[in-house]
């Protein structure tokens, strides 16, 4: 017969507050009233075996946030193989296993150590197994079981927001939606009434309410008008445990704005308005400023200012100022007192933007009427035009009047008038004006031709205040008279070829004149009576302003005649005719058959196998070009084999003395010594330099007088002939060394050169002798007569 063993879970079911106040050592002997045991069993894997489930578990259910001073405790776990002799261990794991719960492992009981919060963690899942205290094997599977807690009332309801925003129109009907605030409870909204919130009112009435199931906030009063009051602070409240006593609460601000609608007209604070205005104001300027106020605001207090009636409808606008709502009436014509001084308006305040739900409240626009008072002031003079043209023909004779020009004081006064001629824009004085009676006359010759048009101003002030004067442009137009001769278009030189025949054309002619002619030009033209008859050319005269040369014989000879000069007059038809004599040159040039000109030039037919212009200029070309060549390779040559001026410190030929250091004048005569020249020997090295501080003194001695070197006599005088003789030769003022060796070293010349005239070979074993210094010459030479001898 088979065993069966059952693991007993005991856990409380119903009322645990009982036991929550019982001590640990009383809780862990005996359970509570209303104990719930739970038998597990398996389920068989196959119909005829089924297999023993160790475990009977269920939920374990603890209130949150216990306050008591012990353990609080969970429920027990049993198996049906414990015995009561302490073989069994029972071992707890999972979620807070050890820390939060813990397990007496003897009896199975199981409490927790900690206060526990809901909110933080609803739900925890534990697994447990009974082992073998001897052999560590567990007696029972592990199993699963699950501590729940329950809920208590320990949050108040927490709005979304701290401050709600809110507006609506002013003027709204009641029960107009104004926002919705919502408050969320962190309790458990499954257990009891804790997360069950319900809104109320603190402050806000009786201007709104709320809904106290959906938080929705709506209008409670009719017609809030917003110019009485616009800002509204509505405090509401949301208490779970459905609103009942002992609830916990929260509460947020709703900030509600009236938003402007255009329930007000504009209205005029004063029903007439006054302004002056000076009869010189300039058009477009303003005259005053006219406001209709409106309690409305933004696009609701916008308004369209208008004149209806009045006299001076047509003399005056008025426009509005879009930033200060104002009325700015300005001129629209030019005001004279002597017309008229007074006008009266009447000007009308509309707004732009009318709601028609408040029409029955009445018309939404306002009138005032306006008075402006014209100003006398005094006025400069006043011309009859705005502008004068004038005309006057280009050969009139001086001081001829060709225009007037009249300006007169439009003041009652009626004070006189004087006028000049504005010299910024007559510069040369061509005109003047009579100052008495605005008459302008010419004070200089005019010339169309030069300048068509003068544009001069005439200022007319008052003789009694000359600082009102006023301007007006006069535009002259110089008119034409033929006064100018035509000439040809341009400069005429032509050829005929030799071979020409007889009445064959070799230019045609053209002519301009500077005269403007209102019919158009026309010109005539023919030879000078001179050349009419003996002319070896004819002229035709085309009668459209051109005329042909052809010529009247057959065949010319630029050997007899090279060139032709063919006068020409050109007369127009304007009154007084004019005319002119211009000039054809025509040359003779040699042409092929096609007529093509081949040379104008005599000379190239007498040498007929000689060469071009062209040949023999780059022939001479070439002969220049040689001959600089030539000369400067002489230049070179020559400049190779003289010496040059200044030879560098490296080659002591030339230097007698090289010091960095600037000297000491003309007092420092011991830069150079002449006596080392002529006697090398006699070098005084102790000899004191006036420009250097001696480091010791000692008394100077006397040398020997230098005796007589020819050889340095000799050497010098060549080298002044060499530099007198020589042309390239620097300029005299310029320093020329001469440098003398002296009688050559005490070893004597150590070149090799010398050696190649000799019978037999150097003998370099003395330069072993000469010490290290020569040791490496040595080397190199005895080295050669080695390889001799091999």
């Amino acid at each position: 017969m088979r065993t069966y063993h059952c693991f007993w879970l005991l856990f409380w079911a119903g009322q645990p507050h009982q036991s929550f106040l019982t001590p640990l050592s009383k809780r862990t002997s005996s359970f509570p009233e209303k104990e719930k045991v739970l038998v597990l069993s398996g389920n068989s894997r196959q119909d005829l075996h089924r297999s023993k489930r160790s475990w009977m578990w269920n939920q374990f259910f603890l209130l949150e946030e216990y306050t008591g001073t012990d353990y609080q405790y969970v429920g027990k776990l049993h198996s049906d193989q414990d015995k009561g002799d302490g073989s069994l261990k029972y071992i707890l794991s999972g979620d807070g296993a050890g820390d939060l719960f813990i397990i007496n492992e003897n009896t199975g009981d199981i409490q927790a150590t900690k206060r526990l919060d809901r909110e933080e963690k609803p739900v925890y899942i534990l697994r447990a197994q009974a082992i073998n205290r001897r052999t560590g094997r567990p007696v029972e599977p592990e199993s699963e079981f699950i501590i729940k807690i329950h809920d208590i009332n320990d949050n108040e309801p927490m709005f979304t927001k701290d401050v709600y925003n809110a507006s609506i129109p002013e003027m709204s009907d009641v029960g107009t939606f104004v926002v919705q605030v919502t408050a969320t409870d962190a309790d458990d909204p499954t257990y009891g009434n804790s997360a069950k919130v319900v809104y109320s009112i603190l402050q806000g009435q009786p201007y709104f309410s709320v809904e106290s199931e959906t938080g929705i906030i709506k209008t409670a009063l009719l017609n809030m008008d917003r110019e009485n009051r616009e800002q509204y602070q509505v405090v509401i409240q949301a208490k779970d445990m459905g609103g009942q006593m002992g609830g916990l609460s929260g509460t947020t601000t709703v900030n509600i704005t009236l938003t402007d609608v255009n329930d007000n007209p504009p209205r005029f604070p004063q029903s007439t308005y006054q302004f002056r205005a000076p009869e010189s104001t300039p058009l477009d300027s303003p005259v005053g400023r006219i406001k209709a106020n409106d309690a409305d605001v933004d696009e609701n207090a916008e308004i369209e200012y208008s004149i209806t009636e009045g006299d001076g409808h047509d003399m005056f606008g008025i426009t509005t100022d879009k930033d200060t709502q104002e009325g700015i009436i300005t001129v629209k014509k030019a005001l004279d007192f002597e017309s008229k001084n007074l006008y009266i308006l009447k000007v009308e305040a509309t707004n732009t933007h009318v709601d028609p739900r408040f029409l029955y409240l009445g018309p939404f626009k306002d009138s005032a009427t306006v008075r402006i008072q014209v100003e006398d002031v005094d006025e400069p003079p006043m011309f009859s035009r705005p502008a004068y043209i004038m005309e006057v023909k280009e050969d009139v004779p001086l001081n001829s009047v060709i225009g007037t020009v009249t300006a007169q004081d439009p003041d009652a006064a009626k004070n006189p008038v004087k006028y000049s001629v504005d010299r910024h824009t007559d510069m040369d004085r061509v005109f003047n004006i009579n100052s008495g009676n605005g008459s302008i006359f010419t004070s200089k010759p005019l010339d169309r031709e030069t300048l068509l048009w003068h544009n001069i101003t005439v200022i007319a002030a008052e003789i009694n205040n000359p600082k009102q004067s006023s301007r007006v442009p006069v535009f002259i137009k110089v008119l034409d008279v033929n006064d100018n001769a035509p000439e040809f278009a341009m400069f005429y030189e032509t050829f005929v070829c030799e071979n020409a025949k007889a009445e064959q054309l070799i230019q045609t002619l053209s002519a301009v004149d500077k005269d403007d002619s209102y019919n158009g030009h026309q010109f005539s033209f023919s030879l000078a009576p001179e050349a009419a008859s003996s002319s070896n050319f004819t002229l035709q005269d085309n009668r459209d302003n051109t005329a042909g040369i052809f010529t009247r014989k057959t065949r010319y000879n630029r050997h007899e005649t090279s060139t032709y000069f063919l006068p020409v007059v050109i007369s127009d038809n304007d009154y007084p005719i004019q005319s002119s004599t211009e000039t054809v040159t025509i040359r003779v040039c040699a042409c092929d058959h096609r007529g093509k000109m081949l040379s104008c030039n005599a000379e190239a037919l007498i040498h007929p196998t000689g060469l071009s212009t062209g040949a023999l200029i780059a022939i001479l070309l070439c002969i220049i070009i040689l001959l600089v060549t030539v000369v400067l390779f002489a230049a070179l040559r020559r400049q190779r084999k003289k010496e040059p001026l200044i030879i560098s410190k490296e080659d002591i030929r030339d230097n007698i003395v090289s010091y960095n250091d600037e000297g000491g004048g003309e007092e420092d005569t011991q830069a150079f010594d002449i006596g080392t020249l002529r006697n090398p020997e006699a070098i005084d090295d102790n000899k004191l330099r006036r420009d250097i501080v001696p480091e010791t003194l000692f008394l100077p001695r006397r040398t020997a007088a230098a005796r007589d070197n020819t050889d340095v006599r000799d050497f010098i005088n060549q080298r002044l002939k060499e530099n007198d003789t020589d042309p390239t030769a620097p300029p005299y003022d310029s320093l020329a060394t001469y440098a003398y060796e002296g009688n050559g070293s005490v070893a004597e010349s150590l070149s090799s050169l010398e050696s190649v005239t000799t019978d037999g070979d150097q003998d370099y074993d003395y330069l072993s002798d000469w010490g290290p210094r020569f040791k490496k010459l040595a080397d190199m030479y005895g080295s050669m007569d080695s390889d001799k001898d091999s």
